[in-house]
């Protein structure tokens, strides 16, 4: 973001957070809650806050810009795994989060990125209102299109309040995989990665 968009930026973020301060407010009207309990007083702030800075930080982040400035000149790499990275999401089905790590792996065809940028890239893909099958394809994508690579898969493994609020209380874990290019042509590569069942 250039100097001269960060005023632009700035006051959209204090827009957003107003707009969403304003629609808890409403929400917890229509909930019966008392608006000047000590426990909701500030619930409006601390909620619009929450979900700009979790939930919807990836509308502000741009994969491009994620990956951008690849490494090059490395001797050749012939896969890139980086495990356990940790993600939240906002279900836009139900209003409820979904939290859990991912795996994500990628052949390079001669640009490599730093492993941090993958963890952001997975942030990015989470942190707006989205499922995690979409998310798993939003970031295969981008490593496809930013770096060229040869292959990309991204391995989710959430859990998700929604199957766990009453009436459909159990521990599932919810298991999503995405793969391109030759991810999806080796079977062989594929099993490495996918996480252990039982």
């Amino acid at each position: 973001m250039s100097r001269d968009e960060r005023p632009a930026r700035v006051a959209e973020l204090a827009e957003r957070e107003a707009a969403l301060r304003n629609a808890v407010t409403e929400l917890l009207r229509a909930a019966g809650a008392d608006l000047a309990s000590k426990d909701v007083v500030d619930t409006p702030a601390r909620v619009a806050k929450l979900w700009l800075d979790a939930f919807l930080v990836g509308d502000s982040m741009d994969p491009a810009a994620i990956l951008g400035q690849p490494v090059l000149g490395e001797a050749p790499t012939e896969i890139v795994v980086v495990r356990d990275l940790p993600y939240c999401g906002m279900c836009p089905h139900h209003l409820l989060p979904f939290i859990g790590r991912a795996t994500v792996a990628y052949l390079p065809d001669g640009k490599l990125v730093g492993f941090g940028r993958l963890g952001e890239l997975v942030r990015c893909a989470t942190g707006r209102l989205t499922l995690q099958e979409r998310a798993c394809n939003d970031v295969v994508d981008a490593i496809m299109d930013h770096l060229g690579a040869r292959g990309a898969a991204c391995i989710m493994v959430g859990e998700h309040a929604c199957l766990r609020i009453p009436d459909h209380r159990h521990d599932a874990q919810v298991v999503t995989a995405s793969f391109r290019g030759e991810f999806r042509e080796r079977a062989e590569l594929r099993d490495r990665l996918m996480p252990r069942v039982g």
